[in-house]
């Protein structure tokens, strides 16, 4: 009997809209979404895969850069709402890693969806490298069984 497909863990948060994210019009600026997007990657590394992005960067000399951004601005968010955050695995390569990441808003409306890829990089030569494999067993929790 095959075994049953692995259902994938997604990672889930909060996040507020600050003032600070804002236009005059009380919107969220779309750069922010991104800043957004990368505080939530930090997060995620930190509290889920127990890698720290101190810990990677700068304490062992390794880098993980965006090299790819694709996203959809579905509809906007405001001042003072709070977003629900996700965060799936798309792909995991050899030294890169494809992200899905959607923000719904308070009444769990897609208000962004995004698709990041990340590069682990060692940064003294400037190159990619392939993941630790611990790390690899932590990340491919959270792959969906979807084709990219």
């Amino acid at each position: 009997m095959p075994d049953a497909p692995r259902k994938a863990r997604s990672y889930h948060t909060q996040i507020p809209v600050r003032f600070a994210d804002c236009d005059p019009a009380g919107i969220v600026f779309y750069p922010r979404y991104l800043e957004m997007f990368n505080g939530l990657v930090e997060d995620w590394f930190r509290e889920e895969l127990h890698s720290s992005l101190t810990e990677i960067v700068t304490n062992r000399g390794f880098g993980i850069p965006t090299v790819h951004l694709e996203v959809d601005f579905v509809a906007p968010s405001r001042f003072d709402e709070v977003l629900s955050a996700t965060l799936t695995v798309r792909r995991l390569g050899t030294s890169s890693m494809g992200l899905d990441i959607i923000f719904r808003g308070p009444d769990s409306g897609d208000r962004v969806r995004g698709m990041v890829v990340l590069v682990f990089i060692d940064r003294a030569l400037h190159r990619p490298i392939s993941w630790p494999n611990d790390l690899r067993a932590r990340i491919l929790e959270f792959q969906t069984d979807a084709l990219s």
